[in-house]
């Protein structure tokens, strides 16, 4: 099975929500973030938490991260590739592109 790429761009997460993909959306930014703006079906789980709350996270199912311009998702990505999530993917861009070229009434910061 080949590895899937680290990113995925917010126009295919934008594909695979419209399609009613079984997928998880986390949001990995801080909650005062999160109340900014957030992409409606995300699940918020911030970077500072992830390490003890993997457990939460579905390991039968692709999931996807995003966080404000994509370093940290990146980060949290490849973490969680380490920890055996083999099927997990980094929005690229974060919220601000999916804010730019998705759904312009998500508030940019």
């Amino acid at each position: 099975m080949p590895e899937i790429d680290l990113e995925i761009s917010c126009e295919n997460v934008k594909a695979m929500l419209d399609a009613g993909e079984d997928f998880a959306l986390v949001d990995c930014r801080e909650a005062d973030e999160y109340a900014i703006a957030k992409i409606e079906s995300a699940r918020l789980l911030p970077m500072s938490e992830i390490q003890n709350r993997v457990h939460e996270l579905p390991k039968d199912r692709p999931i996807v991260v995003h966080c404000h311009h994509g370093g940290r998702s990146l980060r949290v990505t490849q973490w969680l590739r380490q920890q055996g999530f083999a099927a997990v993917q980094s929005m690229a861009g974060g919220i601000d592109a999916w804010s730019q070229r998705i759904d312009p009434a998500v508030p940019r910061y």
